[in-house]
């Protein structure tokens, strides 16, 4: 339909010219005698036509023009119009078939973009992007990468590139041209759900910038296989520093506090400082990253939800230990949620235990419902420190920490405190150089 609109004013034009060729050739003289002319009628005789008439009296003359003339105008015209016409109708077809093409080419890019197998696999473009976007901070900005890249950077996802294991997915050290390192978290396929809270990664994490919360430095779709690129946290969870092997005996007192309020600086920003605020959903140890430094970087925001009416009957996810009870018990969700899941986290720092501890093989014991009755007890208190940091810090600080985790696990949200004056509780307790 687009051709036949192109080549009906093409045509047209050509007609124009074609009735413009024939009409624009000399008015043809009918021949006509003496005879048939009445005298009224007769035009003078000029010069010329008097010499005729000495030379041959008698004989009328005559203006003739050939039909052979007409035809000829007319078959030119004709030749003129078909070639005029013939070329359109070519360079149109060329154009249309070239249209096509490129626009066939141009979808196969986009489908598989930067997919073409090299035999010296070179990573610097990606490497060069990761450095900007990194240290430009920059909101909106996130890198889509090729699955082989990825695959030849964690070593084909091999065993000994697993820097862990969770709920979603593992992940996986990957190494780009011997200069960056990157996390790069594999997750599962888990149908409707996983594809959600993927999108949903990717979604918070382009929007959301703060020190404190983990950078998303890319993300890889391959047929079903969906990646997400962190950047590199050399310290890795604070579940696996403080649940580990070391059993947290690299995490001091002041870390363990300024652990503590690097992540309520981060809830800060969620709940205080985007607009609308955002309720992360999952706030757990092993979503706390720590880097080089220890600093606590939060992460995991594929159940991030923004507050308001419509979080009252949310769906239930999360992590049995973590759940705050009104939103275990009723659905209903708060940014008080995260609050009382941060409240359990303090308490893994300061006692050192996980928040589901195993009785027997049947039976876990609540960390919130065991140490609850004890934390108000200034003789019980400093014998249910970890035993890493015992003895390591002023008692006056212990019984504050003590009392802000009480206060933000209380079973009522609204007796909680909101995250901002947890911060402000914790900030004086930690060396200014650290905080």
């Amino acid at each position: 339909m687009n051709l036949l609109r192109l080549l009906f004013p093409m045509w047209a034009c050509s007609f124009s010219l074609f009735s413009l060729l024939i009409h624009a050739r000399p008015q043809s003289t009918v021949p006509f005698t003496s005879a048939s002319v009445l005298p009224s009628e007769q035009e003078p005789i000029s010069q010329f036509s008097s010499q005729m008439e000495a030379v041959s009296p008698g004989v009328a003359v005559v203006r003739v023009v050939h039909h052979q003339d007409l035809n000829k105008r007319i078959l030119i015209a004709l030749i003129v119009a078909s070639t005029l016409l013939a070329g359109i109708l070519l360079f149109l077809s060329c154009f249309w078939i070239c249209r096509q093409k490129i626009l066939n080419n141009s979808n196969g890019k986009s489908k598989q973009k930067n997919l073409e197998p090299t035999k010296a696999l070179s990573l610097s473009p990606i490497v060069d992007r990761f450095n900007s976007l990194w240290m430009a901070g920059k909101k909106g900005s996130v890198a889509v990468i090729e699955y082989r890249l990825l695959e030849a950077a964690t070593n084909g996802f091999g065993e000994s590139n697993v820097l862990g294991e969770g709920g979603r997915g593992r992940v996986y050290k990957a190494r780009f041209d011997d200069k960056f390192l990157a996390a790069v978290k594999k997750l599962d396929n888990g149908g409707v759900d996983a594809e959600r809270e993927f999108e949903n990664e990717v979604d918070w994490l382009v929007k959301i910038r703060h020190q404190n919360i983990v950078s998303l430095l890319g993300y890889c779709i391959h047929d079903e296989t969906k990646l997400l690129v962190y950047e590199m946290m050399q310290n890795g969870s604070l579940e696996s520093q403080l649940h580990g092997p070391s059993q947290g005996s690299a995490l001091t007192w002041h870390l363990r506090m300024k652990i503590a309020i690097d992540v309520a600086r981060a809830l800060e920003y969620l709940h205080e400082n985007c607009n609308p605020p955002v309720v992360h959903r999952d706030i757990k140890s092993s979503n706390i990253l720590l880097d080089s430094n220890f600093n606590a970087k939060l992460s995991d925001f594929g159940l991030a939800v923004t507050t308001g009416s419509q979080n009252k009957n949310v769906k239930l996810s999360g992590t049995l230990g973590y759940v705050a009870p009104e939103y275990l018990l009723e659905g209903k969700l708060t940014d008080k949620s995260d609050v009382y899941a941060f409240g359990v986290v303090l308490l893994e720092l300061l006692i050192g235990k996980k928040p589901l501890e195993k009785m027997s093989p049947t039976q876990d014991q609540s960390l919130v419902t065991w140490v609850m009755p004890q934390l108000t007890d200034r003789l019980k208190l400093p014998k249910l420190v970890d035993p890493v940091i015992k003895d390591t810090m002023d008692l006056k600080h212990l019984y504050q920490v003590a009392a802000v985790a009480v206060l933000c696990i209380q079973p009522e949200p609204s007796y909680r405190p909101l995250i901002t004056d947890v911060l402000h509780s914790l900030i004086p307790l930690v060396p200014i150089e650290l905080g």
